[in-house]
């Protein structure tokens, strides 16, 4: 597995490569329409179910806009609101949220235990891998795999992305990760896990 994990991550590094140079300056301008859902600064969205888009990983948000305006990812939300920007504008973007400071979350006491177990161990039973391998001990994610930041994150938001992949109505997860590892976890653990990545930092 761990063989697995790093060659996923040494090829959405290389993948990155000829993608176009973001700039944080020209990110700003373009994102004042985005502040409506995301905030001004990206960390602070409208409604838990809108995610925080603040530090969690330049290449990480570059692929999901890409993904996003190409309808590889449907959010019904950004339907024609990607579609007049370019590549550099949406790299600019990516560049600019990269720049902003993820705002904390507080996790429910009553789910941290699963949910630490979960983080950290995953579910030998089940087949469920730790998520700590790809979105760091502390929930930072690993930038130069595309690997977002979760630590912070709305758990409403993340809970909804767990239950997306689980049904299929999510699947632009390199090697379809996600998927696998969301089909294998309950609807007890979707909602520890969440809570726990929230209030994570």
């Amino acid at each position: 597995m761990k063989k697995i994990i790093a060659g996923l991550i040494m090829a959405v590094g290389l993948a990155g490569v000829a993608q176009a140079q973001g700039d944080p300056e020209a990110g700003k301008s373009l994102a004042a329409t985005c502040g409506a859902c995301h905030g001004q600064s990206g960390a602070s969205p409208v409604a838990p179910s809108y995610p925080k888009i603040a530090g969690i990983g330049e290449k990480y948000i570059l692929k999901q806009l890409q993904d996003i305006k190409a309808g590889r990812r449907v959010v019904p939300e950004m339907t024609g609101i990607l579609q007049p920007l370019s590549e550099q504008d949406l790299a600019d973007l990516a560049a600019f949220y990269q720049t902003q400071e993820m705002t904390l979350e507080q996790a429910d006491p009553e789910l941290i235990e699963m949910g630490r177990a979960l983080y950290r161990g995953g579910n030998m039973a089940s087949g469920v891998t730790a998520c700590s391998a790809c979105h760091g001990p502390a929930g930072q994610g690993i930038a130069s795999a595309a690997f977002p930041q979760v630590g912070g994150q709305k758990a409403a938001y993340l809970a909804k992305q767990l239950n997306d992949w689980q049904a299929g109505k999510r699947d632009n997860d390199p090697n379809a990760m996600m998927q696998d590892i969301a089909s294998k976890l309950t609807d007890a653990e979707i909602e520890a896990i969440s809570s726990y990545m929230s209030g994570l930092h």
